[in-house]
Parts: C-alpha cells; structure tokens; sequence
C-alpha cells in the first residue's frame, strides 16, 4: 500500500475512481510488462458514468465538435463521451482495419512497433477533436494518434486518458497539446 492519495489532473476522487476499477495484470501481452485492465472500471455502472461525466466537465461541452477513440479500449469512453455530448465519434484504428482510403503513422510501443489509421476524410477542416484512449505510457500511440487527426485536417482540442504512467513521461512527448489523465501513477 502506498502512503500517498492517488492523484489525477481531475482531482483525487476521480483518481480513487480508476484506480478502484483497475487490475494489473503482470507478464500481458508479453514477460515484463504489467498490463493495466480497465475492464472492471467500464462494467461498474457509477463509476463509468462518473469517469466518462468527468472527462466532459474537464474540458466542457463545447470545446470539442467530435471525439476520436484510439483502439481499443478508447473507443468505449470516446463512445460515450460523444453520446453525452451529442457529437460525432471517430474511430482511430490498428492499420488494416478501415475499410476506406486512409492515413497512417507507424510508432514505437514500450514492446514492440505498430499503425493506427483514421480515414483520410474523417474530419472537417479545422474540426475541434477530443482524443480519448484509456492509458498513457511512453506517449508513442498518443502522438500517433494526434498526428494522424492533424493530418486529416482536425483540430486536437485535448488528449484525455484514464491513466497515465507518470513514470514512462509520455505526457512531455504530446506538448504542447493539452493532456488530460484521471489518474497518475
């Protein structure tokens, strides 16, 4: 047990809130890596209501027009952020997935390399995009991401996550765009 309150950019109830619904599950997808599972968190109800609340009262309802879910897990809060703001959702995906003309970015994971793609046309030029994924790490999926909705011609009105792994200091590789985590650790 840690002698220090968990902690976030939306303050330490949200952060108790992630936290509560997280599992670390050690050596996934591979030896070495502890894997933090946000599945309890999405099938708790209350306390997805309260995170996904969260995410818009951080960056408000109308400071985005569409909302970008990175795969996979994002796209269950990008889902329902843009639900409850009555918005359009945008899915950013692993390469071959999309089944139109797309843009692509190859990035380097903490173990291994991989592409996310969106459609070429998925935005309107100068289209604010909230980008949602559910972990910040060494910040390469997260850059990859905002590229690929600059590229398409979006604007990124924020990036937002769950958790973000302080340590691994992702959040210093998307500056100056703005960077929201629930929860630090």
């Amino acid at each position: 047990m840690t002698d220090q309150a968990p902690h976030g950019d939306s303050g330490p109830e949200l952060a108790s809130v992630v936290l509560g619904g997280t599992v670390d599950v050690l050596d996934f997808p591979k030896p070495g890596i502890v894997f933090k599972d946000l599945m309890p968190l999405f099938a708790d109800g209350a306390a997805f209501r309260r995170v996904v609340d969260g995410v818009i009262e951080h960056f408000g309802r109308e400071s985005f027009d569409v909302v970008a879910g990175v795969e996979a897990r994002g796209f269950v809060v990008a889902a329902a952020v843009a639900y409850a703001t009555g918005v359009g959702v945008v899915p950013v995906r692993k390469a071959g997935k999309l089944p139109r003309k797309a843009l692509s970015a190859t990035y380097e994971l903490e173990y291994g390399e991989a592409t996310l793609e969106v459609h070429e046309d998925a935005f309107v030029a100068g289209q604010r995009v909230l980008v949602v994924d559910d972990v910040l790490a060494t910040g390469g999926t997260a850059g990859a991401a905002l590229e690929l909705v600059e590229r398409a011609g979006g604007t990124v009105a924020g990036f937002t996550v769950l958790m973000e792994l302080g340590f691994l200091k992702g959040r210093e590789r998307l500056a100056p765009r703005p960077v929201h985590a629930m929860l630090t650790v």
